[in-house]
This record gives C-alpha cells, structure tokens and sequence, in this order.
C-alpha cells in the first residue's frame, strides 16, 4: 500500500542510483538440490491474511473556501466534501484463540469497514482494536474457527545475511510469497514514521505487501512488512519491516490500555562512531553518547549525566542512538527503564522513571530531548 507522504526525499535520491536488486539464493541440501521452503510455508501461510478496507476521507481543495464557488455546487457553509476510498493490504494472525491480527497504521488508518480474507478464502469482518501512528501498528480482531496463528520470533537476534520470506498481498493479486536476507538493521532517519528501527531486506516487497510477514526459515514472524523504496512505484529490492519485538509491544499495550503513550527521559544523544570513541576514551563503538539532559528531568533526577555512553537498555544491547530512543519510547509510562551506561571505561547500571512525552516537544541546541 502506498502513502502519498511516503520518503519523498530518499526516492527522489533512488532515481539516481541504478536500481539493480541482487537476488539471494537459499542454501544447497546436502544431497546437492536446492532446499525447499514449501514445509516452512505450509506452516505458515494459513496465518497470513488479505486486508479490504473501505473508508472515507476529506477532500481539502482551497475552493472550498470561496463563498461563489460553494453556492454554485450547492455545498452548505462549514460542509465539507468526503471521498469514499478502497485500499487492500496484508495482516498476520499472531493469537489464533482470540482472532488477534497485526497489520500496519496505514492500511487501515481511514478504515469504516475491514474485511479480512483468509488462506482458505473465507472473508469475515475485524474489528480493529487500536493503531499507532508512530510506529505504524495496528491490531485487528476477527472471529472465526481454525485459524492458525504465525509464531513470534525474536527479531533482536536477526542478523544480517539471515534468509528470510516476506508474505503479503501485492497489487491485491492474492497470497504471494518472495524472498531475500535480512539487508541491514536498525534502519532509521527515513521520515517514514515517528519511532524507526526498521529491518531492511531485498525479498520483494511491493504496494498491498504492507502489514504482511517477513519471517525466517524456521517460519518464525520477525518482523511486519511496512514500507519500500521505490522510485518507479515497485521493488527495486530495499524494503522495510517493523521488527516483531516493536510491534509486539505495541500490540500489548494496545490490547492492555487501549491506547500507547510513548515515553521519555529527558535525553539527547547520538550514534557511537571512532571519532566520539577516541574523545572519551574508549574502544567502544556501538551505542549512543548522551550529549545533552534536560533539566529537571527524571535522567537528572536518576543522575545521568552528559559523555555516558548507553550500551544496552532493559539489558538489551543497544546498536545506536535510535535503538536507545525507540525502547525509551515504547516503555510504559510510570515504569522504570535500566539503562547500562558506560563512564570512565567502567560499566553500571541507572535506573530512570519513563515520563509522558508534550505534546509540544521541547527544544533545545535544535536538538530534541527523548
């Protein structure tokens, strides 16, 4: 599905690249074939649904304000003109006894009527139970018996060079399957949405494939199928999918609160490289450097200070600045986050309580506090 504000910038940069996708081959059985995948997608396809959506959305045309203009077409003072809208998509079913199916914001962001279709080619409405802008996540709900459910995997242990499957609904055309390697991680700065640590593949993902499966060879979900850089409107091999462990917190807190409140600290900071390496001393080069606090915030309070280099957040190894900021983000507020930072060559661990984030963010330097 595409999105008329979708990486503008990074497509118009494409165009001047050739666009030449490498394609990956899967590993050679022992006996000398090529493997197959078809056990792993007997598994797992049943659990990859069709996404329908109806909706409505309001036409914004400068005319609407000309008085003359309203009167000729008969079109009420304040009234505003409403366009009914189709789109199709992809979802996974990730809980078979409660119905429950992931999918992207953007497929179902306008959405009035949704119409999930099956493996089995049975269509039955959802209901959606809460989306996230920010992180491009949406949980529907359907009913309906023997459903079969697409097992979470742990896409903080992805690595580059793993194959992989991306299973959706391109161009409407029904169930397809492709397939690639995981191209890069911890994808971010492509003003697609607000948290991003995409994973990257070259598994051909194009329009309808949004909020379908890209799992590994053990038929494992690591991520959801979101977005693609594409200069001519196709694959051109760089897409990207929210790792599952984001969009599985997303869906908790969605299903526990209704709704999600992205936290915050009170820090600035940003990625590790050899130069910031050299200045503090240290031989590490992964994670983010805290660069600035903002007064009074709970990371003064928790006495963090300017020059600590966080290295894992949760215990969970931090890859950069962004990775630091999104589990910050996706921590309830009110909870506590440990943050494993490194001072003076010597490791330890802070303890900071997750504030609610303005609404309005606070500036400072140009730089905005997370």
């Amino acid at each position: 599905m595409t999105r008329s504000r979708f990486l503008a910038s990074v497509v118009l940069a494409a165009a001047l690249l050739p666009a030449v996708p490498a394609l990956a081959a899967f590993p050679s059985a022992p006996d000398g074939p090529a493997a197959s995948v078809a056990p792993v997608l007997r598994q797992v396809t049943p659990g990859v649904v069709n996404i329908a959506v109806q909706g409505r959305v309001q036409v914004n045309n400068p005319l609407l304000n000309d008085p003359f203009f309203r009167q000729f077409f008969n079109i009420p003072n304040g009234g505003q003109i409403e366009r009914r809208t189709q789109a199709s998509g992809s979802g996974v079913i990730v809980d078979a006894d409660k119905g429950y199916v992931l999918t992207n914001n953007h497929v179902v962001q306008n959405a009035d009527v949704i119409e999930v279709t099956l493996r089995d080619r049975r269509t039955v409405k959802a209901k959606l139970i809460g989306r996230d802008p920010q992180t491009d996540v949406a949980v529907l709900q359907i009913q309906a018996d023997n459903l079969t459910a697409v097992p979470m995997g742990d896409s903080d242990k992805s690595e580059v060079g793993d194959f992989v499957l991306a299973i959706g609904n391109p161009f409407g055309l029904g169930q397809t399957v492709t397939s690639g390697i995981v191209s890069a991680l911890g994808r971010s700065g492509l003003g697609i949405e607000g948290f991003e640590d995409f994973i990257q593949t070259d598994a051909a993902i194009n329009p309808g494939n949004s909020g379908g499966a890209l799992v590994d060879l053990k038929g494992r979900l690591i991520g959801i199928n979101t977005a693609i850089l594409a200069p001519s409107g196709g694959n051109v091999g760089v897409g990207f999918a929210v790792p599952i462990n984001m969009a599985k917190s997303i869906m908790d807190q969605l299903l526990r609160y209704g709704s999600v409140e992205h936290g915050r600290i009170g820090i600035g900071g940003q990625d590790m490289n050899l130069e910031i390496a050299r200045g503090l001393g240290t031989t590490r080069t992964e994670g983010g450097v805290i660069t600035a606090i903002e007064p009074d915030s709970t990371a003064e309070r928790a006495g963090l200070k300017v020059g600590d280099i966080v290295v894992a957040v949760d215990h969970l190894p931090a890859r950069n600045w962004i990775s630091v900021v999104n589990r910050i983000a996706l921590a309830r507020v009110d909870s506590t986050v440990v943050l494993t930072i490194e001072r003076k060559g010597q490791l330890s661990d802070v303890h900071v309580t997750v504030a609610a984030t303005p609404r309005t963010p606070r500036q400072a330097r140009g730089q905005q506090y997370q």
